[in-house]
């Protein structure tokens, strides 16, 4: 039998502000990896997860980035089961910007890395040091696939490299 550890009520105003401030951006990240409806939900997963365990977590030196890493290892197995009581639900947009046609399957083409880099930092807006936190590696090295990635698109788009 499995025992479940939700967060004590003392923890549920510091989770929720945790909450606020990460979800979006963990979203973000696992729509970039995963495609739009396995990151959302990959993302609701790890939230919940992260309210289970929130006196843990909250110990961790980058929770943010563990739970990236939680929603990826639970998209995999597709066992979602229903936020626990009190987890704000996900919020979806309807609303989709204009694309280049072709971006998509230029996208695709590129790593995985690169693509989750690219669409980060291009399209949502974050800085390297925001991405490289969340996915582990060095701002460095967010900087390389960034490159690498903006190199395989314009080629990819007919545009100059």
């Amino acid at each position: 039998m499995r025992v479940e550890h939700a967060a004590p009520n003392r923890y549920a105003a510091e989770y929720s502000e945790f909450f606020a401030a990460v979800q979006p951006r963990l979203r973000h990240a696992l729509a970039a990896a995963l495609g739009s409806e396995v990151g959302i939900e990959a993302a609701q997963e790890a939230m919940a997860w992260g309210w289970e365990h929130w006196a843990e977590l909250r110990e961790m030196d980058n929770p943010a980035g563990y739970l990236y890493r939680v929603g990826r290892s639970r998209s995999r197995r597709f066992r979602f089961r229903r936020p626990p009581a009190g987890l704000p639900p996900v919020q979806k947009s309807n609303q989709l910007p204009w694309v280049e046609p072709g971006l998509p399957k230029a996208l695709e083409r590129l790593s995985e890395r690169q693509r989750i880099v690219v669409v980060l930092v291009y399209s949502m807006g974050w800085t390297f040091a925001e991405a490289a936190e969340m996915l582990g590696v060095s701002i460095g090295t967010v900087q390389t696939h960034a490159e690498r990635g903006l190199v395989r698109l314009r080629r990819a788009l007919g545009g100059a490299a």
